[in-house]
């Protein structure tokens, strides 16, 4: 277990972005609202091969906020989970916060995230809402997270104590959905405690949601998502 005495640990947050211009400077500057003292945080932006203005966004926010720092990561090899062990093995803090490039961070997630490890909890999933005030995004988003914590699941966005979650091994790189469930799991079949942080939140974009007519891209989304839960096509392309 991570000694978490220290009063303010180090938190690194590990952001993987593909093709991602048009959200990752919110993502961005929700990491630097944090209540967290900037000198003890660090983003880690991982440029998974971005096509768009990815990266000139990352570089354009730097220069708007001096007191955040921030490193561009260029990973070109496809493959969310391959761009945050990338991030994760550059990181410099203590734990770890895998957020997603469309979506942000409530400005207490940090400080709470170091409370949660003060308490010996070096490891836990976070609560996941929309970024949106339509009722049926939020309503989504909230009967999963009743689901989540109804049968006690631990996944999709979620912080780690940067020791443990390289000697653990990591993200399968075989994965392309449900690689946060599988290294969960698997901390919690070593014997690690997996939290689940409800005190605060990130808020994520309902795009995904909204791909196909009638909001018929919920019921496909519930539907894949349940499947890779069970270990169901975890490999297919997401």
């Amino acid at each position: 277990m991570l000694n978490s005495s220290l009063a303010e640990p180090t938190i690194s947050v590990v952001i993987p972005a593909l093709n991602e211009a048009r959200y990752v400077a919110a993502a961005l500057a929700s990491v630097a609202a944090q209540t967290w003292p900037a000198t003890r945080l660090e983003a880690v932006v991982v440029d998974n091969g971005s096509t768009d203005a990815t990266a000139e966004v990352v570089q354009a926010f730097c220069a708007t906020a001096p007191c955040l720092e921030v490193r561009l990561v260029d990973h070109p090899t496809r493959g969310r989970a391959g761009a945050k062990n990338r991030g994760a093995e550059l990181a410099r803090g203590e734990y770890l916060i895998f957020l997603d490039a469309d979506s942000r961070m409530a400005s207490d997630l940090a400080a709470r995230v170091a409370a949660r490890g003060r308490r010996g909890y070096d490891a836990g999933s976070i609560r996941v809402v929309a970024d949106s005030r339509d009722w049926l995004d939020r309503g989504f988003f909230e009967m999963i997270e009743f689901g989540k914590s109804l049968f006690q699941i631990r996944a999709q966005m979620f912080y780690c104590a940067r020791e443990l979650f390289l000697e653990a091994g990591a993200f399968d790189e075989t994965l392309q959905i449900a690689e946060d469930r599988e290294f969960l799991v698997r901390l919690q079949k070593a014997g690690i405690e997996v939290c689940h942080l409800r005190e605060s939140e990130i808020a994520t974009s309902p795009r995904r949601l909204r791909t196909l007519p009638f909001r018929l891209s919920m019921v496909t989304m519930l539907v894949r998502w349940a499947l890779a839960d069970q270990g169901l096509g975890r490999k297919w392309n997401y």
